[in-house]
């Protein structure tokens, strides 16, 4: 395995909680030993999400394969907290969403004249906006339809040859697979 570094997992964007996290506790990064994947865990990295960002598909399926009955037998272990906690959170779900709809049609009571005014107020500056614009935006559409023109005239000679070569490429990726 290479090294895992912060700049590694920044290239990759991993989360900055992530990255400091790793930071704290692989200041000048790692080269991963069974300890160090051990510890990792321990202290609460993301590693599905490592797996599964920063490395090749082989290995991907090689931690899958491996992990594959621990992943099964917690499923099996937590689906009666799960089903109990869908149980038990059920009704006071319903009556959050019972209270939320009562106090947003409330919301939209209280503010649909602050709102009608809005609309009217941002319809006259988008109005306003819009006219001013409009002749910068046409100017640039004009630079960049002629712009666009010239790229075409030198993309299209090389994107045919690119194409021959897409069909032995092809060829080649499936002989690996």
């Amino acid at each position: 395995m290479k090294r895992i570094t912060v700049s590694l997992l920044k290239q990759h964007r991993a989360c900055p909680e992530q990255v400091e996290l790793f930071a704290s506790l692989w200041p000048d990064g790692v080269t991963p030993t069974k300890k160090d994947c051990l510890r990792a865990v321990k202290k609460g990295l993301d590693v599905n999400w490592f797996v599964s960002h920063c490395l090749p598909a082989a290995a991907q399926a090689e931690y899958d394969k491996v992990g594959a009955a621990a992943q099964a037998e917690y499923c099996k272990v937590t689906a009666p907290a799960r089903a109990e906690y869908y149980k038990v959170t059920a009704a006071a779900w319903a009556e959050y969403d019972k209270v939320r709809a009562a106090a947003g049609a409330e919301y939209d009571k209280v503010t649909a004249a602050a709102q009608a005014e809005y609309d009217k107020v941002g319809a006259a500056a988008r109005a306003e906006y819009d006219k001013v614009r409009a002749p910068a935006q046409a100017e640039y559409c004009k630079v960049r339809a002629a712009a666009w023109a010239e790229y075409n005239k030198v993309r299209a000679p090389a994107w045919a040859e690119c194409d021959k070569a897409r069909a032995p490429a092809l060829w080649a990726a499936l002989q690996v697979v």
